[in-house]
């Protein structure tokens, strides 16, 4: 009768060494296991079974055990591989499953390990093809969890990061932290709950289906099981192509359109001045890499709903039917920030959320945000709702910080919202074919 290995709870050989692959497979087809045996076996949890099983440490940790993605030519699959990271500058999808990991390994090695498992899995995640090369034995878990099968990739993207957190001394990395990776400062009025704080690791998954979403973190997170474990996660929608067939701006649960003032991600010379990182501003391994702030905000929609168009208009500083300036006829125009009434008042007034956002013109970021809606709030009977605010830029104090320093002390807006969640990341650069994610910093 085989043992079982101490440090693992595995079958093990006579010496006490865990099983190989091959020899598990030949275990499971010498007898019949009893669903104990076979838990035992593949080392699952009452958490491994939610996730479907499996690690960094055990099936996806074989060579053999991610197969290659299926070569599609399909037009809803966006490339993994490049010189930047998808889902930055790709036009936004439907949905978003966003998630933040703590590292329960203090070995790089570990890490390592992780992120190439990871970038296998995420190969085969946008091109739709299921994880693995086990989906079809019947005596053996799925490398799979199944729930995507059949379904098309719905352009999803996977994007990458790592937090403040992840150069503490567990790894010995803490040189080669980015100066302009820190936890951002306090801000005025802001209400903060850690279980939607900071991360060691963040994934980004974007997908015109949220099923597709959803896949994507839950694999990763059961291949994670061992090395990482969620610290947060959060789903976020917006109006779909289907519902809004011309693309428009989408709006924001306040009813107003929410983007309008974005650059241009066309513009490449913009991209490599707002977004992208380059040799001069840090560690090379950044180079073509940026830095992404996601802010987790609760609006107060049942106070708004009882505010009058005039004092909504007025706390954005636009039109609510058209998203146009005030004073303006199109959603595009320039703000005018100099424009007076008769009375010599300003056409938009100056505490309003589009004036403060505006600044001077000369500061900006790439916003990613998408509408949240957690249900309701048992505390207060009230929703909630609202946003996960979320941009790119290529510094985070001069941008992000010096934008919601100047929104969150007289921003009209912060009678109608809170921000209950905070974090920072550092998003790698694109990942080369033959290459893994973070390998420029890890390798």
């Amino acid at each position: 009768m085989n043992k079982q290995n101490r440090s693992t709870g595995l079958p093990a050989n006579a010496e006490g060494a865990p099983l190989n692959e091959e020899s598990k497979s030949n275990l499971i087809l010498d007898k019949k296991l009893s669903r104990r045996d076979m838990l035992r076996l593949t080392g699952a949890t009452s958490l491994g079974l939610l996730l479907g099983g499996g690690g960094v440490g055990g099936i996806m940790a074989a060579r053999n055990a991610v197969a290659e993605p299926t070569v599609t030519s399909d037009a809803d699959s966006i490339p993994f591989y490049g010189s930047h990271q998808a889902g930055i500058l790709t036009p936004a999808q439907n949905f978003i499953y966003f998630a933040a990991f703590d590292l329960t390994t203090t070995k790089l090695a570990d890490v390592k390990k992780l992120m190439q498992a990871w970038t296998t899995a995420a190969a085969s995640l946008t091109t739709g093809s299921l994880i693995g090369n086990v989906n079809d034995n019947p005596n053996l878990p799925p490398s799979d969890t199944g729930e995507v099968d059949g379904l098309n990739p719905s352009r999803c993207t996977l994007t990458f990061g790592v937090g403040p957190s992840f150069f503490d001394n567990r790894f010995g990395l803490s040189s080669k932290r980015p100066t302009l990776l820190a936890d951002l400062p306090a801000f005025t009025g802001d209400n903060l709950d850690p279980k939607w704080c900071g991360g060691d690791i963040c994934v980004q998954a974007c997908a015109d289906d949220l099923q597709v979403a959803f896949h994507a973190i839950r694999n990763l997170a059961r291949i994670a099981r061992g090395t990482a474990v969620l610290r947060w996660t959060q789903e976020g929608f917006q109006r779909t192509g289907t519902a809004d067939p011309k693309g428009t701006t989408p709006r924001n649960l306040l009813g107003f359109k929410d983007g309008t003032g974005n650059p241009d991600t066309t513009n490449e010379a913009e991209m490599n001045e707002v977004v992208w990182n380059n040799s001069s501003d840090g560690p090379s391994w950044m180079s073509g890499g940026t830095y992404m702030a996601v802010r987790r905000v609760r609006f107060r929609i049942e106070v708004w709903d009882r505010s009058s168009l005039s004092d909504q208009e007025a706390t954005f500083g636009r039109y609510r039917h058209n998203g146009a300036p005030i004073g303006a006829k199109d959603e595009f125009d320039d703000l005018n920030l100099k424009a007076a009434d008769a009375s010599g008042k300003p056409v938009i007034p100056p505490d309003s959320h589009s004036a403060l956002a505006h600044g001077d013109g000369t500061v900006k970021m790439l916003r990613r945000s998408y509408s949240i809606s957690s249900g309701l709030d048992i505390a207060t009977g009230q929703l909630d709702a609202g946003l996960l605010f979320i941009s790119f830029q290529r510094d985070l104090m001069k941008q992000f910080v010096a934008i919601q320093q100047r929104l969150s002390k007289s921003d009209r807006l912060n009678e109608y919202m809170t921000h209950t969640g905070s974090a920072v990341f550092a998003c790698f650069p694109g990942i080369r074919k033959g290459g893994y994610i973070g390998e420029a910093l890890l390798g």
